[in-house]
């Protein structure tokens, strides 16, 4: 299933990341889902990701992990981890050391910059946030 969304403010695109985790809910249920991200620096993928983690896992305040590479919210069903490896130099090595794969098992994913994986897991949901002026964004999510 693919979606386009039309965002004029970052308070649009953390809905446009609610209604993905909405849309996954109702479209896949139980299974455990791995997200990648795609967009330039400024993009919104935080603000996409802030809306996201909050409709699964309520009341968890989402920031960027930009210096801890992941963050963890656990007040949900389901835990969710965001990952953020734009800062990650070698990225197998240090998804290792992190234990990626753990991860990857327990609770859903949702990773900024996953064009720096080594590989993707099988079923991946894509999103691309593109800016198409100073704080409006297309969103193509493909699920």
């Amino acid at each position: 299933m693919k979606d386009y969304i039309e965002t004029d403010s970052p308070q649009e695109t953390e809905q446009a990341g609610a209604y993905l985790a909405d849309c996954l809910r109702a479209y896949r249920g139980d299974e455990l889902w791995f997200v990648c991200l795609y967009g330039d620096l400024g993009a919104g993928k935080t603000a996409f990701v802030r809306g996201f983690a909050g409709a699964l896992s309520p009341d968890s305040r989402v920031k960027s992990p930009t210096y801890t590479i992941v963050h963890e919210y656990r007040a949900g069903a389901v835990p969710v981890f965001h990952f953020d490896l734009y800062r990650l130099e070698d990225c197998a090595d240090g998804l290792e050391e992190i234990g990626f794969d753990e991860y990857v098992s327990g609770g859903h994913c949702i990773v900024e910059w996953s064009e720096h994986l080594p590989a993707l897991p099988a079923d991946v949901i894509t999103v691309h946030i593109r800016k198409t002026g100073e704080s409006s964004r297309q969103i193509e999510m493909e699920y």
